[in-house]
């Protein structure tokens, strides 16, 4: 049996990106294909999902959704594991959720409401055919629309809130190699998904974050050249970057989540929460609610007694206890 691995998707896929890094992290023998219109029915029959990207494993499996993958993954490579033991496992995952499900939503707005870039990777998608393109660029103004970023006000905010990220981020490799310390987690994962497919891809978003030299070079080179080694900085005070972020995520991603949270359990279709100072109105996702629901079996699941005692106590001190626990 082939001990290779192959990633179906997308080269401008948030999600394949954050998956490629991770399969480079664990030092796994991997190979990434394009999800093509003569691939999709059986990776999308085998898979269950309609989405990338989806994992071909050395058994034959085919499984989607990166975040029970890299958990799958961090039984087969312990010793670069992409989610940490115990309660430095939750924070991380909690750290991940808020790009897989907040940030996400930028990239799609940076991607789709500069027409430059809109061009420039609906063209790339289609492999150059013209209609494909027209087809893929009808698509992303309804993306953002249902995402949230359909006004002016929530486009700019967006943006200036990726900024203060991409400055985090500078900030923290001047200290450390990865954004939880000297080795890299899903959190690192999923950041070079969005730069590697996404801001440091598309012409618009990419003039944007140049000035970030020290990132940008993280992306292209210095993030793959990990070791093994290294150490996480410890439970509960972690890094300034993630102290960054939960503090970021309080007034964003938790009352988004949890709106949507409470539409799905009554049924709706879509909802409004206050978003930057403003009314917004999203669909409503099932996933998101999923996602933070794995979280929530991470902690009762995988943590001793005290351990979850002391993550409780944590998401208390946070002002996150309403939303994980």
């Amino acid at each position: 049996m082939s001990q290779q691995y192959i990633i179906y998707g997308g080269e401008l896929s948030y999600f394949t990106r954050k998956l490629e890094a991770a399969m480079i992290f664990y030092g796994a023998d991997f190979e990434m294909r394009v999800k093509n219109p003569d691939n999709a029915q059986e990776i999308e029959f085998r898979s269950g999902t309609h989405q990338v990207p989806v994992l071909l494993t050395p058994e034959n499996w085919m499984i989607g959704d990166t975040t029970p993958l890299l958990q799958l993954l961090d039984s087969r490579f312990p010793a670069r594991k992409m989610f940490p033991a115990g309660p430095l496992g939750v924070l991380a995952q909690i750290i991940e959720e808020y790009f897989d499900e907040w940030i996400a939503r930028t990239m799609v707005h940076y991607r789709w409401h500069y027409e430059e870039s809109a061009v420039f990777a609906s063209e790339k998608m289609s492999a150059g055919n013209k209609e494909a393109a027209l087809r893929i660029r009808s698509w992303g103004p309804r993306a953002c629309r249902a995402t949230g970023t359909e006004s002016e006000q929530q486009q700019q905010q967006a943006e200036a809130e990726y900024m203060r990220i991409m400055e985090a981020i500078d900030r923290q490799l001047q200290e450390t190699n990865y954004m939880l310390g000297d080795r890299p987690t899903a959190v690192d994962c999923i950041l070079l998904g969005g730069l590697r497919a996404h801001t440091n891809m598309d012409p618009t978003p990419r003039r944007a974050i140049a000035k970030y030299e020290r990132v940008v070079k993280w992306a292209q080179e210095t993030a793959d050249q990990w070791d093994g080694n290294g150490e996480l900085a410890a439970f509960p005070q972690s890094t300034p970057f993630v102290q960054f972020i939960l503090d970021e995520m309080r007034n964003t991603y938790v009352p988004y989540v949890m709106e949507n949270a409470n539409a799905i359990a009554a049924g709706a279709k879509a909802f409004h929460v206050e978003i930057y100072g403003e009314d917004v109105s999203y669909l409503c996702r099932p996933y998101p609610e999923k996602s933070r629901q794995m979280i929530n079996d991470r902690i009762s699941a995988q943590l001793e007694t005290n351990e979850v005692k002391s993550v409780s106590n944590w998401l208390r001190e946070i002002q996150l206890d309403d939303c994980f626990g």
